[in-house]
């Protein structure tokens, strides 16, 4: 008899399919990094919503109290703790202190995306969720799932995508406002202009409409960490089923979604960046991804 596999708690399931991955719009920096290739995503599950503050510091006390002794201080609060300093030194002459002090640990910035996490805090979040999850289920006489993981990039447009092939945008159509003139996520419209969205700095989570599989702030509010180095040739590069690139010997790593600070461009589901995997800033977050396995034509073990 075959078990079908849990959904994971706060997260979606994203069926596997084929889609155009790359630009949909016009290159307008000339980037020639993205053209547009058609791959194959196996089916898998990715987080409902962006990691919260609130999500975040669970892990941050679990650590502190279980692994201190292990890891000693210094690297849980240089390396795992987030940087609340990004507030003030990722923007010059700007009046950070406030978020500085409050954003991470103030319970009204519970649900809102944490920040100030590099590329290595994120893979070590997703490997104590991992422990974590499969301890509870051993406990109980269930199996092992599979570990929780930073998405590909294949697997983070596929999932912004939300179905819907060459859309610009998660929601599917080219604009960024409703037929009621709502802004459809949280970025930078305009010179000057942050707060035309309802949101001066990031939001909270699912403020915004999910895109058609479920999956919230997939442009917007702060842009996500994939797991993937990043590489300027990577899309005549990667093979064409579940493409990816892994390059511990690259330290650029792909970031995708466009954040609060951002005007539209970077909101394109087509539009590639990275950040070096060491630098945590105020505009960058994650989310967490899982294979599906089983049977079944969408899963990732056919």
């Amino acid at each position: 008899m075959f078990i079908p596999q849990e959904v994971p708690l706060g997260m979606v399931p994203c069926p596997g399919g084929t889609f155009h991955m790359g630009q949909t719009d016009q290159d307008i920096s000339a980037s020639m990094v993205n053209m547009n290739k058609q791959v194959t995503i196996a089916g898998f599950y990715m987080d409902e919503t962006e990691i919260t503050n609130n999500e975040y510091r669970q892990f941050v006390d679990a650590i502190k109290q279980d692994s201190l002794d292990v890891l000693g201080e210094e690297y849980v609060m240089t390396e795992l703790y987030p940087d609340t300093t990004v507030w003030v030194r990722d923007f010059t002459y700007h009046m950070g202190d406030p978020l500085l002090e409050y954003y991470y640990t103030h319970p009204a910035f519970d649900d809102y995306p944490v920040v100030g996490v590099d590329w290595f805090a994120a893979k070590y979040f997703c490997n104590w969720r991992t422990k974590f999850r499969n301890a509870a289920r051993e406990e109980t006489g269930y199996a092992n799932d599979p570990n929780f993981r930073l998405p590909s990039e294949a697997e983070w447009e596929y999932a912004a995508r939300g179905g819907r092939n060459l859309a610009t945008y998660p929601w599917g159509g080219p604009y960024l406002r409703n037929s009621k003139g709502c802004m459809l996520a949280n970025f930078k419209p305009g010179r000057g202009d942050y707060a035309s969205d309802g949101f001066a700095y990031t939001a909270e989570v699912g403020s915004f409409f999910p895109n058609d599989f479920g999956l919230y702030d997939m442009a917007g509010n702060v842009s996500e960490w994939c797991d993937d180095a990043y590489m300027e040739a990577s899309v005549p590069v990667v093979w064409d089923l579940n493409p990816t690139n892994p390059d511990d010997n690259e330290p650029r790593k792909v970031v995708r979604g466009g954040s609060w600070k951002d005007i539209a461009y970077f909101l394109e589901t087509g539009t590639r960046n990275f950040e070096y995997q060491d630098s945590a800033r105020s505009y960058i977050g994650f989310r967490c991804s899982m294979i599906q396995i089983g049977m079944g034509t969408n899963s990732a073990l056919n």
